[in-house]
């Protein structure tokens, strides 16, 4: 190693260290300063040096995961992450990715063992099967609860430099309008952040490299006031490929398409592998002069080799073998000196970047959906007389919902991220929205018995209204599609449940500045640049929305009148 490198290193070991306690010899989770955003950069919260991020993901395939649950959770497992950590220092590692995490389990003696070692945590918020689905999305109560559950989790290490709401969700043209649902997740993460009383932990986006929507969607989630716009950027970026430069790879394209962004921005991914072993030169371009006033760094994919080749390392139990690309990759990334700003004399600029227009390549909505909000949901569930019958299985929904939404209005279950139209419980379970239109249907006709048929598949109960919910009802109407601007409270066996988020109503991210333009493993897709494509095999986090797909899928019914209905 130079001088330089060596100074260099010697920056970053001194900031983490000023974070140890002066009376305490030994670490703990809260020893690492936080990291802070200030205009498109990272510093360390405690002295104001600039933090660069040498990342790694860290998460192997959720297929090989044990004890029954669908995460294959290295924080969770203290054995693999301590077998791990000396490795991951060898690379000179600040940062790991986790793509999806197990909230039942507890995280503890691996956060404090990365605090020891240097290394902070980025973690996607979402899981496999718990995510916006790009082909039908929505932002529901479930998957707030999700969100919000993972945030409680990690809270309270300052070694967690921050959350992705979201990865690789719109990944083309056709799937712009799964933004909006996304940002709205963004958006309450960080209310909800704040709302606890937690530090000001940043929240951001992960995007793939796709050449119609790179510049438009990083513009989407940096535009808008500051409670609804991410805090970071990343983008997983596969361009360089074998030997290579800053031109021919396209990063100098890049580096211009996000030269106004007024956020951090990194490569979330890196590591093309079309050519083996991989070189890593691009560590080189990414922490050099002419990448370093607009990037911030990036992570390379991935630690664990699996069947899709991007491994540094094969695991056999408690064995590590390291491999050329962990080799390589520990060549480039230790021969690094980027230059470090200071927030002492760094002036960020602001730029207000403007949403972008509608057109061919993008047409998601800059009017946001609505904040999940359970007692809402309980709250005109009790209020509805008509309801599917318990001993009706779920996978039996479509059917009732192609029948009724026929025959009554289902916008208020409903949500466009294009339109930006968004029915008031359109954040609700796929049960109670099926109430909510059995009884719609019901009262419509008239409210006699036999309109609360469906062959039995539906029932008439007690209708309740509480008083802590008439107000937001009467707000939003019957339809459903109008905002509520008291909140519901909904009691629980005489005790008020604890409010998930507001009553109702969409927020809008445009700011109306005129402004510059810019531009999970188990969650993540293919990621598509204009050069190349990766194949990680992973666990898609798309899974389809239940209630929007049967919205779209209408059968051809015909309706037999206080019998039900039959399938022609």
């Amino acid at each position: 190693p130079t001088l330089t490198m060596l100074g260099y290193n010697a920056l970053y070991s001194a900031a983490a260290l000023l974070a140890a306690s002066a009376t305490s010899m030994v670490a703990s989770a809260a020893d690492l300063p936080a990291i802070e955003v200030v205009g498109n950069k990272f510093f360390y919260s405690n002295n104001g040096s600039q933090f660069y991020i040498r990342g790694v993901a860290y998460q192997a395939d959720t297929t090989n995961s044990t004890s029954g649950s669908s995460i294959n959770d290295h924080l969770a497992d203290f054995e693999a992450c301590s077998r791990d950590i000396p490795y991951l220092q060898q690379l000179d590692t600040n940062v790991i990715r986790v793509y999806a995490v197990n909230t039942s389990l507890d995280h503890s003696q691996c956060m404090s063992a990365l605090n020891d070692a240097g290394i902070y945590v980025i973690a996607d918020l979402s899981a496999p099967k718990e995510s916006v689905n790009r082909l039908d999305p929505t932002w529901t109560v479930d998957l707030y609860s999700r969100y919000k559950d993972v945030i409680d989790m990690f809270s309270n290490y300052t070694n967690v430099l921050g959350f992705f709401a979201g990865n690789e969700v719109t990944n083309n043209n056709t799937n712009t309008d799964a933004s909006a649902f996304v940002k709205a997740a963004l958006r309450d993460s960080k209310k909800y952040i704040k709302e606890q009383g937690y530090r000001s932990i940043p929240v951001g986006y992960s995007s793939n490299d796709d050449e119609d929507t790179r510049v438009p969607m990083a513009d989407y989630f940096a535009c808008g006031d500051d409670d609804v716009k991410a805090d970071f950027y990343g983008i997983n970026m596969y361009e360089w490929c074998g030997k290579s430069n800053f031109k021919e790879s396209g990063f100098e394209d890049r580096t211009k398409d996000f030269a106004n962004l007024s956020v951090p921005i990194f490569f979330s991914e890196y590591g093309c592998n079309e050519v083996t072993p991989r070189l890593f030169t691009e560590v080189q371009a990414l922490y050099g002069d002419n990448m370093t006033d607009v990037w911030s760094g990036g992570i390379v994919y991935m630690y664990f080799e699996e069947t899709n080749k991007y491994g540094l390392v094969s695991i056999d139990g408690s064995s590590v073998s390291t491999l050329s690309d962990f080799n390589n990759y520990k060549s480039e990334i230790q021969s690094i000196s980027p230059s470090l700003a200071n927030t002492a004399s760094f002036t960020a600029t602001v730029a207000n970047i403007s949403c972008p227009t509608t057109n061919k390549n993008w047409a998601a909505a800059t009017v946001l959906p609505p904040t999940p909000d359970n007692d809402l949901c309980q709250c005109m569930d009790a209020a509805n007389s008509c309801v599917v019958a318990d001993d009706v299985d779920s996978e039996d929904y479509a059917t009732l919902f192609d029948y009724v939404c026929a025959q009554v209005s289902c916008d208020g279950i409903s949500g466009n991220g294009t339109s930006g139209k968004y029915g008031s419980y359109s954040f609700c379970s796929p049960k109670e929205q099926l109430n909510f239109v059995l009884n719609l249907y019901y009262q419509s006709n008239g409210g006699s018995k036999s309109d609360c048929s469906f062959s039995g598949s539906a029932s008439i109960q007690t209708a309740t209204t509480q008083s802590g919910c008439s107000a937001a009802l009467s707000e939003i109407g019957s339809i459903g599609t109008n905002t509520a601007t008291n909140a519901a409270t909904f009691a629980t066996n005489g005790r008020a449940a604890s409010a998930s988020g507001s009553a109702s109503g969409s927020s809008s991210i445009t700011s109306g500045k005129s402004s510059a333009s810019s531009s999970s493993k188990s969650s993540s897709s293919k990621s598509s640049s204009s050069k190349t494509s990766k194949s990680k095999g992973a666990a898609a986090h798309n899974d389809m929305g239940f209630v929007q797909t049967i919205l779209t899928s209408f059968g051809t019914l015909s309706f037999v009148a206080g019998l039900g209905f039959a399938i022609l």
